[in-house]
């Protein structure tokens, strides 16, 4: 049994709904049951059918309707992985704090196009770092409080999740003294990142320790489902870039969120025009079970 759920951006109309019906089953789907619409915009269609046909029929949609077809098992997640920078938070951290040196602009660059795929990860991130040597790292502190914003829909999501049971788990290329306090304050249970080296208060323009990197995301996406006693089916993993493309892949349900085309690409599905709280929907939790932020 499959399940596809369309979430409107705004309000999702009964037309759009039989539309994307009829699709299906010109395709070969067998549908069961269309729930009711949920909140005003988000609803399931159960069916019997190809899981790639499915999401290729749909895939062909216009409208501002975000559309995820999957198995019917293990449709809740237990475990939640998530890069942090332009998933969770709206911003690459980096760049910002790149501003407080006066070269955003140069590192920026650089961000965009190890996200697209196009250079080695770990290597345009130690050159990013060192162009950092000498920055007082006062602007850390400053960079988050002037920067760094949440995503819409973030900490409802991952307290909705914790408080229903879920492992959550942020994981970043970007730096711990970024990602511990937002996971603190989106209310995920573990963070890992990358770590800024320092000497008297200054950006040494190097970093400490291994490197978070696409293959250490999914490394520890596989380590904590083994631990958490979880399949990778029982698994959601969440990012926006290519270094994210490897955990996307291995969970059960991968998301690519508002991401980079080779990341959208390799994910289960991929969200373009809701926030977060789009996951919640495809995990079949609508609005009165939320936590909300």
């Amino acid at each position: 049994m499959l399940i596809a759920t369309l979430i409107a951006a705004d309000q999702l109309q009964k037309g759009e709904l039989s539309s994307a019906a009829d699709r299906l089953t010109d395709a070969g789907g067998k549908i069961s049951r269309i729930s009711d619409i949920i909140d005003g915009k988000a609803a399931d269609i159960f069916l019997e059918g190809e899981l790639a046909t499915s999401r290729d029929v749909l895939s062909a949609e216009s409208a501002a309707i975000d559309f995820v077809v999957q198995p019917s098992e293990h449709r809740e997640k237990k475990l939640l992985i998530s890069d942090m920078d332009s998933t969770m938070i709206t911003v690459e951290c980096i760049d910002e704090l790149a501003g407080y040196a006066g070269i955003k602009d140069q590192i920026a660059e650089i961000t965009e196009r190890a996200m697209l795929g196009e250079l080695d990860f770990e290597e345009a991130l130690r050159g990013r770092v060192a162009l950092l040597a000498g920055l007082d790292i006062s602007a850390i502190d400053r960079c988050l409080a002037e920067k760094v914003e949440i995503m819409p829909g973030a900490e409802t999501l991952v307290k909705t999740m914790a408080a229903r049971g879920t492992k959550t788990i942020l994981v970043s290329g970007g730096f711990t003294r970024f990602a511990d306090p937002v996971a603190r304050k989106i209310g995920f249970s573990v963070a890992e990142a990358n770590i800024l080296a320092e000497a008297d208060g200054i950006l040494t323009g190097k970093l400490t320790g291994a490197i978070v990197d696409a293959q250490r995301k999914a490394e520890l996406l596989k380590q904590s489902a083994k631990s958490a006693g979880l399949s990778l089916d029982q698994c959601m993993a969440v990012g926006d870039g290519a270094n994210d493309i490897p955990m996307i892949a291995l969970a059960g349900m991968g998301v690519a969120y508002r991401a980079k085309p080779k990341a959208a690409q390799a994910a289960d599905a991929a969200i373009k025009h809701n926030d977060l709280r789009a996951l919640l929907y495809i995990q079949g939790i609508g609005s009165q079970h939320w936590m909300n932020d």
